[in-house]
């Protein structure tokens, strides 16, 4: 089981920027992916996930609005599209695998290295 973010850069306040998470050694449909973020200094923070088979989304108050998590079974792939992004948005961004329903990080169990995300003029 594998789990790559990349997109991650560097983006104005204001700005969009949409995560990828590349998976493999499982099928997509049976597992729950979340996206989780860790700024410096701080602990690890749910971002959002869509449960797996119905696809329904949940997110994080912070985010709500602004971030939507989106799944593409052909490609393997889930997106986090993030809009009108903030400073405070600044953070390494992860994506994780779960067979549960949660925003929980102990709950998952496999886990993709991240990618950094900077929101800055």
């Amino acid at each position: 089981v594998q789990l790559q973010a990349s997109g991650g850069g560097l983006v104005q306040p204001g700005g969009s920027l949409r995560l990828s998470c590349a998976t493999s050694g499982f099928t997509l449909d049976y597992y729950a992916i979340g996206w989780f973020r860790q700024a410096p200094g701080k602990e690890r923070e749910g971002v959002g996930y869509i449960t797996k088979r119905d696809g329904r989304t949940y997110y994080a108050g912070s985010v709500k609005g602004r971030f939507t998590i989106s799944r593409d079974n052909a490609k393997n792939t889930v997106y986090l599209q993030m809009n009108s992004l903030r400073p405070d948005d600044t953070a390494v961004y992860y994506c994780a695998a779960t067979n549960m329903a949660t925003m929980l990080a102990y709950d998952y169990d496999y886990w993709g290295q991240g990618t950094l995300v900077t929101v800055s003029s």
